[in-house]
């Protein structure tokens, strides 16, 4: 989620309206040495495997597999939500997957440490480039000109869910504009027996994102604005944000045990109902609808005052930073991982936009949407794509990322100060840049 700083609205209009022809990654041969004797390949692929939205695109991809390239045989190692911590313990015991998914941060670490294949040179980047649809770029190809992995996805962001049966039933009016407004929704949720909102800050990219989501009203860049030289010190919209985001777990918008929560448990407390509001991106829209139905629906980020949130409605907290399905440099079955590698990405997107109609994806395709888009995404491709007018830049230093990260998620509790965040930046900053 990061990269080149300049209006998305075109290239993100022809993203949404994205029809164009595929044909990449389908391919009957392989060159690998085959591991059976009956000349399977076995390919052990680590992705994410645990919901409708990261199951039903693999699984689909698996079996358009099992037609193009029936020598192989994928085994599944179901991806852990920790952050890359798992593929890192994979990566220091040797016992690399051949093929695996992976963000922008755990692709630079592996690049140093030669885990990654570097793709450029293969013929199946020259095609997965062709059918890149426009605007994605970044999403493909890494700040130092190499590709690393094939993105399923186009450019992602983040956003706030909201039940609206929850605030009508305590009385809050919405859109909530300002974080004084949130502030004071927080207190009133919480006095109803509502967690304001429920966040799974177990995981500290969610809890980056927020930060980077406040920030980017009124520094639409992002934490792209902190990769330049001479940037010694945060810059006033960092601080506001850091602010802002004490004020609001200080009025007790996030739970008290937020920094142990994972993933199922946020998620549970939301669709249960006892969550008022959830954060995450824009994938969440399909379980939200699915379990929530017409009672959910999302905002855009709150701003310091009215004037701010209306003029800063459409800059996007996310940004086109590489990642995707990578392949590991020490597979046996190099070749084929790679082609592999490929179509699964080719072939999840298309599961996204036909199945999910989803227009946030990498690649063109072909097909037409075969389902019933819900309303929450209808919303998304007619008001917000359109009109969107910039993303958040890629911050590619790992210390300052890896310090932002950290003073986040320690955001989140109490006897943790914005001065504390805005210091602990601060020395990154001054050492880094």
């Amino acid at each position: 989620m990061k990269k080149t700083y300049k209006s998305w609205s075109a290239a993100l209009l022809v993203l949404t309206m994205s029809i164009g022809l595929i044909a990449c990654g389908e391919d009957n041969s392989t060159s690998s040495k085959s591991e059976a004797g009956d000349g399977t390949i076995k390919l052990k692929v680590y992705a994410q495997h645990f919901d409708d939205d990261t199951i039903k695109p693999f699984d689909y991809a698996v079996e358009e597999l099992k037609k193009k390239m029936p020598n192989v045989e994928i085994e599944l190692d179901p991806a852990v939500q920790d952050g890359g911590q798992k593929l890192k313990t994979y990566a220091a015991t040797g016992n690399m997957p051949d093929v695996y998914l992976a963000d922008w941060a755990v692709l630079q670490t592996f690049a140093k440490s030669k885990n990654v294949e570097v793709l450029d040179s293969y013929d199946t980047t020259a095609e997965f480039k062709k059918n890149l649809n426009p605007g994605v770029e970044s999403r493909l190809i890494a700040p130092d000109n190499h590709v690393y992995a094939y993105p399923e996805t186009g450019i992602e962001f983040q956003m706030i869910y909201y039940n609206k049966s929850i605030f009508e039933k305590v009385g809050i009016k919405t859109p909530l504009k300002t974080i004084d407004q949130m502030a004071d929704a927080a207190k009133k949720l919480k006095a109803a027996g509502y967690v304001p909102m429920s966040i799974f800050a177990k995981e500290k990219w969610i809890t980056t994102a927020f930060y980077n989501g406040l920030v980017t009203r009124e520094q639409p860049r992002g934490f792209g604005a902190l990769d330049e030289k001479g940037v010694k010190a945060l810059p006033e919209a960092f601080v506001t944000a850091a602010q802002q985001m004490k004020q609001l777990q200080t009025a007790g918008l996030f739970d008290a045990n937020a920094t142990n929560t994972n993933y199922d448990q946020a998620s549970s407390l939301f669709y249960q109902g006892k969550a008022a509001m959830f954060v995450n991106g824009q994938w969440e829209i399909y379980s939200s609808q699915e379990k929530l139905g017409d009672q959910v629906d999302w905002m855009y980020w709150p701003a310091k005052d009215e004037a701010t949130y209306e003029k800063s409605k459409y800059f996007i907290d996310g940004s086109g930073s590489p990642q995707g399905y990578a392949v590991s440099s020490s597979s046996k079955n190099k070749e084929t991982a790679v082609k592999v590698a490929a179509f699964l990405a080719t072939k999840s997107a298309e599961y996204r936009y036909t199945q999910l109609g989803s227009p946030i994806v990498s690649q063109k395709v072909d097909k037409p949407i075969a389902s019933n888009v819900p309303a929450m995404m209808q919303r998304v491709v007619k008001e917000l794509l359109p009109n969107a007018q910039e993303y958040a830049q890629l911050l590619s230093s790992t210390k300052i990322q890896n310090t932002i990260n950290d003073n986040t998620q320690n955001l989140m509790v109490d006897n943790f100060s914005e001065n504390d965040f805005v210091n602990n930046l601060n020395s990154t900053l001054d050492k880094e840049n």
